[in-house]
């Protein structure tokens, strides 16, 4: 059964949509100023400094003696995933930027936790009409294009398992996914169109770690009225070159 596409609220609080992403980026990546903060929003130090005080007042942030915030209490419970998503995304970031060159499309890195994925890194093209950043948001692993690349690699025991415990309404048509998985896992990448958002297509490949288990998935999503299906392969060969080069500055860390 498909999940409904989460949709903006019809009336979006700017205010609170920053807090929440200031208290996604202190869980997964660590420490931030109000410099730092002001960057990542695209907003004045001083409204930054009001958001991150309510994180703050409401434990969601900690200021350390340095004037350096981050993840308070209501947070640590997920600390253990913060270094690995933050190491990913630091490394990660140069070679979505030079994707983002290339391609000239909007580039992601996502990780995946149980059934669902989480974007932990995103590059936007510059073209007017692009597909916008979806840093920090999670949605159902079968639905996004990394979260079809990660669940490919499961055994059949583990893929039951992901879903035994979910609600029956988040749980796909399992012998649909287990034929596209198979394809999956065939073809070394994935191509979404329309899975996630109507209008929208992704390609993209597995980030592996030295161990040769796949990580994350490193994809490129564009709209659908700029796909050539003639350049499916060549951009597979670009982001897998990249997710080589990515691999090989994590195993040398």
């Amino acid at each position: 059964m498909a999940t409904e596409m989460k949709q903006p609220p019809a009336y979006a609080i700017a205010s609170v949509d920053h807090a929440l992403r200031l208290a996604t980026i202190l869980q997964l990546e660590g420490g931030l100023t109000v410099a730092d903060a002001a960057e990542r929003l695209g907003v004045a130090r001083s409204t930054a400094h009001r958001l991150l005080a309510m994180l703050v007042y409401r434990d969601f942030a900690v200021r350390d003696d340095t004037k350096v915030y981050r993840a308070g209490p209501v947070l640590e419970l997920a600390s253990h995933s913060r270094s690995t998503a933050s190491r990913l995304r630091q490394a990660a970031l140069p070679h979505l930027d030079r994707l983002v060159d290339e391609l000239g499309e909007s580039v992601n890195l996502t990780v995946r936790t149980g059934s669902t994925t989480r974007f932990i890194a995103c590059a936007e093209c510059r073209q007017a009409l692009r597909v916008g950043s979806r840093e920090g948001m999670v949605f159902p692993a079968h639905q996004t294009t990394a979260g079809l690349l990660l669940l490919s690699e499961l055994t059949g025991e583990e893929l039951d398992s992901t879903y035994a415990g979910a609600a029956q309404a988040e749980v796909p048509d399992m012998d649909q996914l287990r034929r596209e998985l198979t394809k999956v896992r065939r073809n070394g990448f994935a191509l979404n169109q329309g899975r996630s958002e109507r209008g929208v297509v992704a390609i993209g490949v597995p980030v592996r770690s030295g161990e040769g288990a796949a990580i994350a998935g490193l994809s490129v999503s564009m709209p659908s009225v700029r796909y050539d299906r003639g350049r499916l392969r060549p951009i597979v060969a670009i982001l897998a070159s990249a997710a080589s080069a990515l691999e090989k500055d994590l195993h040398s860390e």
